[in-house]
């Protein structure tokens, strides 16, 4: 009955509401156990299941992203799914832009509690269902439906950082988030490749929901110390937004592909519907980059669409142009996701980088500085060690920046906005990730015709125009007041 209520008032609710001053300030104290603690405490304090289970929940989001970007050639030939190959990677990302629209006021008006573990459950029932399909198009309904459990998993992540622990230390358990997307990174396809030569793709999806519920066990009692506000409410139409931004993302990603011979078509009608309705989804302003929290989230979307983009085409022109295999293309992005991390522990532990909007700046034109890695990849006088270096620069940056502006968008937040907020930041990423990638893929067929290296150029080029403007908003940003 509960549970039926709630979903119930999610469809009814009419829109955000407005707090006194008196609740407001009463509810940006956490709510948990997010007393300041002295250093060493992280991991084994009270709060150390609360780490942990942050840590495995992200570890396992993480790990099948690059697992199954391991194992889909081998699942595109055993089901015959070559042809909808792209949208096994699509169809999550398009479905979570549903699932974090709802989670968001959902955690904030009931507590992160019920979504977050229906997130873990339906996040399980997805890859069982992907790794038992017979078809193609029955692996990409598996994919879908592990789409919309992130999208809870991920927002809900954010509001337990921001409920459970003190302003002081989030900067520290945000690196821990990182460092739960760096392992992957560097384990993450060698197993899931061994997985699938020994048992078989499938268990590459089999095997997680177990570890999944062991995670939630951890942050159990967490989610249930973590209050809502009754008095949040959402616009019903904003479910029918996401959901045509949801299509507009899945439209776009299908167009970048040229699948198809009316794709220009698809490809304009879906940046028209998914600019019309995106600044729906977020924080007024945000793509406009208005002060305070608007621009925080700008900021963050665009170095990460920036970062994306050149990374799809580094590795690329490494292999074409410089001679190097798949594997040694790749360990470029693993010293990029090593530096990611390191730059997320220097943010969160040295004292010369206390300032959040500091760090924001420097990381910010550490990221346009690595998307000249792409530019040096063509240059044969280059090295290719100088070129990894320099991207790891960009990796450097993107850990300092990303997890600054994380912690800075709970700075701005009151509690009872943390999970709209968090929601609106990852779906502002996940729409300008899309539509840099759909267009960085017409622009490099259209102009890879012309010359070899033309659309390399092009494409680079693009990512660093992007990466310059995250660094022009950056010298903006600024700490939240008080």
């Amino acid at each position: 009955m509960e549970l039926t209520s709630t979903w119930v008032e999610v469809v009814e609710w009419s829109h955000r509401p407005r707090r006194s001053s008196m609740s407001a300030t009463r509810e940006q104290r956490p709510t948990g156990p997010g007393e300041p603690r002295p250093p060493g405490w992280l991991w084994s304090g009270p709060d150390g299941r609360v780490v942990l289970g942050i840590f495995s929940l992200a570890f396992l989001v993480a790990f099948e992203s690059l697992a199954v970007a391991t194992v889909m050639p081998v699942v595109a030939d055993e089901l015959d799914g070559l042809t909808l190959y792209a949208l096994s990677f699509a169809a999550p990302m398009a479905v979570g832009v549903v699932s974090m629209t709802l989670a968001g006021p959902l955690m904030d008006r009931h507590g992160p509690a019920l979504a977050v573990r229906g997130g873990v459950l339906v996040f399980s029932l997805g890859l069982l269902v992907a790794g038992l399909a017979s078809s193609m198009p029955v692996f990409l309904v598996g994919r879908a439906v592990q789409g919309l459990g992130i999208g809870f998993i991920s927002v809900g992540l954010y509001v337990v950082i921001g409920r459970t622990f003190h302003e002081d230390v989030r900067a520290r358990v945000f690196t821990v988030m990182t460092s739960a997307w760096v392992l992957p990174a560097l384990v993450g396809p060698l197993l899931a490749g061994t997985i699938a030569d020994l048992v078989g793709w499938r268990w590459v999806f089999l095997a997680v929901p177990a570890v999944a519920l062991a995670s939630l066990g951890l942050i159990w009692q967490a989610l249930d110390r973590i209050d809502g506000d009754p008095a949040v409410v959402l616009e019903g139409r904003r479910v029918w937004w996401a959901a045509l931004v949801a299509a507009g993302v899945l439209s776009v990603s299908l167009a970048g592909q040229r699948a198809v011979t009316w794709w220009p078509v698809l490809l304009v009608a879906a940046l028209v519907v998914t600019l019309r309705y995106g600044p729906r989804l977020v924080p007024p302003g945000s793509w406009r980059g208005r002060p305070g929290l608007p621009r925080v989230i700008a900021t963050r979307s665009l170095l990460g669409a920036a970062f994306v983009g050149a990374e799809t085409y580094v590795p690329l022109s490494l292999v074409q142009h410089r001679g190097l295999s798949a594997a040694q293309a790749g360990l470029l992005l693993t010293s990029g996701a090593v530096l990611w991390f390191a730059g997320s522990w220097l943010a969160a532990h040295v004292p010369v980088l206390a300032s959040k909007p500091l760090r924001v700046r420097l990381g910010s034109v550490c990221v346009l500085v690595g998307t000249a890695a792409g530019f040096l990849a063509l240059l044969d006088e280059v090295p290719v060690a100088v070129v990894a270096a320099v991207w790891g620069v960009g990796g450097l940056g993107m850990g300092m920046a990303l997890s600054t502006l994380g912690v800075l968008l709970l700075d701005h937040s009151a509690a009872a906005e943390q999970g709209a907020n968090s929601a609106g930041m990852q779906i502002s990423d996940a729409v300008a990730q899309s539509l840099l990638l759909a267009l960085g893929s017409v622009l490099f067929a259209v102009l890879l015709t012309v010359g070899d290296r033309v659309g390399y150029v092009m494409v680079l080029g693009l990512a660093s125009a992007v990466a310059a403007l995250g660094v022009a908003m950056a010298m903006r940003v600024e700490a939240a007041p008080g």
